[in-house]
């Protein structure tokens, strides 16, 4: 991984190489694209089938729906979703650097409108304005905010002020709930003050708070220091706190800049299995709900069992929350947890065992576990009830009880999603390279486990952007919009050390 200490050729030649390598597939992947084309031209999907069924229900009547973040594989998904249940969905998105995201010429959107960044100078009004005109100009009913990380508190501002001057109704938290819930710290004091488990937490804004904390730490725990604020290069950094010396803690501290105007936090380390959630609440209640194992940087997916006590610990939790915010609490809601692996290990043996979870981030808004519920019609009924003339039975609900009555669970369990970029790269291309340049940790045992790995998923699991009845924003991925951004990158020596394909996300070093 390069970082801002890398010479200037290697950046250029991180950007290069992913250009190539679209190139070099151009023509396969073009092939494929034109005959599932002309397949669809021939033969109706079941997709479109059934869109034409729920059209033709005497009884239906079709909403426009704007879905935001169409470019990212969540948006994409739901725009899908309710192109399948028979609306009418406007698409919207950020476009950076002039290149067109691939959602915009999906099958799924009738249209796709292009929105206006928030910027230094004006701040949020030119978004909120951008988005205020598709919704008065599209006479838009539901917007399903599924913008990234980068606008969340404006997507906020923008549900405030859409909701008070027109009659659409939104798929987004108010300005204050999504402050507090992105906000590392202040979400673990808000979890603490709803009486749920929360690891140990610091809010750091000097050096001397992290000696105290440590110096008062019990024996033998470490810790993890996390920015409060959006820095992309220390984002990956899982450094455990204190080092072996004082010497070397304090080097290593040396390297953050931390100040009251750039706060951290220093978070108890949990050593066990990492888990991550998406739910959709509406009014104080959740709606739909699915849980999978997670990473760091989380690019393969697939469900827990909704019957599972892991499932059902985290939709609790989930529950709670929710319940904890009243009538007013409506939005995307995903956690991040860890387990212990001692208590996962006796909970493989033993049904009853307790499962405690320590909840390490809230991501307000849309998370790509979505895409777990392709196929899963119920959702966009679920959606809709937030609307006044919302169906009264939207749902039939996998798991029975309480817990879980009237929520949508992913129909299909046993697919599993990845995308065929980010694996051809890191499972194929990236071991080769280090094989013929002879890196230390380089062999060709790794190279062919590399490529078993790739064809078992390229075999058994999903992309999640490809689809049978609509693959040019696959292409598109590919083939416009990441070999723009990184011929953006090579033009303006922008500096990067991975990226996120599902998001779309770049990670920037200093």
């Amino acid at each position: 991984m390069l970082d801002g200490s890398s010479p200037l050729w290697e950046h250029s030649l991180q950007n290069i190489a992913p250009i190539l390598l679209s190139l070099v597939f151009l023509p396969l992947n073009t092939y494929i694209v034109f005959w599932v084309s002309a397949y669809n031209r021939v033969f109706q999907s079941k997709v479109q089938q059934r869109r034409n069924v729920n059209r033709n229900k005497s009884f239906f009547k079709p909403k426009t729906i704007l879905v935001t973040g169409v470019g990212m594989t969540k948006g994409l998904a739901l725009a899908r979703l309710f192109y399948e249940a028979g609306h009418d969905v406007i698409g919207a998105d950020f476009e950076p650097s002039g290149t067109f995201v691939s959602g915009r010429v999906s099958k799924a959107l009738k249209k796709f409108l292009p929105l206006q960044k928030p910027n230094a100078k004006s701040g949020s009004a030119p978004y909120i304005q951008s988005l205020l005109k598709i919704v008065t100009t599209e006479n838009v009913d539901l917007w399903v905010s599924c913008s990234g990380v980068a606008s969340a508190v404006e997507d906020g501002e923008a549900k405030e002020i859409i909701e008070a001057r027109t009659s659409c109704k939104a798929i987004q938290f108010d300005v204050n709930t999504t402050q507090m819930l992105h906000e590392k710290h202040t979400f673990i004091a808000h979890t603490e003050e709803i009486g749920l488990t929360t690891p140990e937490t610091h809010t750091i804004t000097s050096r001397a708070e992290v000696d105290a904390a440590l110096r008062n730490a019990p024996a033998g725990r470490k810790y993890i220091m996390k920015t409060i604020g959006m820095v992309d290069a220390f984002r990956a950094d899982m450094t455990l706190l204190p080092k072996s010396t004082p010497q070397e803690t304090a080097k290593h501290l040396s390297k953050l800049a931390i100040s009251v105007d750039s706060p951290w936090i220093l978070q108890q380390f949990i050593q066990g299995q990492e888990y991550c959630t998406h739910a959709l609440i509406v009014k104080g209640q959740v709606k739909a709900f699915v849980a999978c194992p997670s990473a760091e940087l989380l690019m393969h997916y697939e469900s827990l069992p909704p019957p599972s006590k892991l499932s059902l610990a985290m939709l609790k939790f989930t529950k709670i929350y929710a319940e904890a915010g009243g009538d007013s609490f409506t939005g995307h809601l995903s956690f991040d947890f860890l387990v212990y692996q001692d208590e996962l290990d006796n909970l493989y043996r033993d049904i009853d065992a307790t499962v405690t979870l320590y909840p390490i981030e809230c991501n307000p808004r849309a998370h790509t576990a979505v895409a777990l519920f392709n196929g899963t019609t119920q959702m966009a009924d679920a959606y809709l009830s937030l609307l006044d003339d919302a169906p009264q039975q939207y749902s039939t609900s996998l798991v029975k009880g309480n817990i879980t009555d009237k929520i949508v669970f992913p129909q299909d369990l046993q697919t599993r999603y990845y995308w065929i970029g980010h694996d051809l790269v890191n499972l194929i291309f990236l071991p080769l390279l280090s094989l013929l340049t002879l890196q230390h940790d380089s062999s060709i045992t790794s190279v062919i486990q590399g490529i078993n790995q790739f064809l078992g998923r390229l075999l058994s699991w999903k992309d999640g952007t490809f689809e049978l009845w609509d693959p040019l924003p696959w292409w598109w991925l590919y083939h416009v919009y990441w070999p723009g951004q990184f011929w953006n990158a090579l033009m303006t020596g922008r500096k990067w050390s991975r990226i996120n394909v599902s998001t779309c996300k770049v990670f920037d070093v200093e």
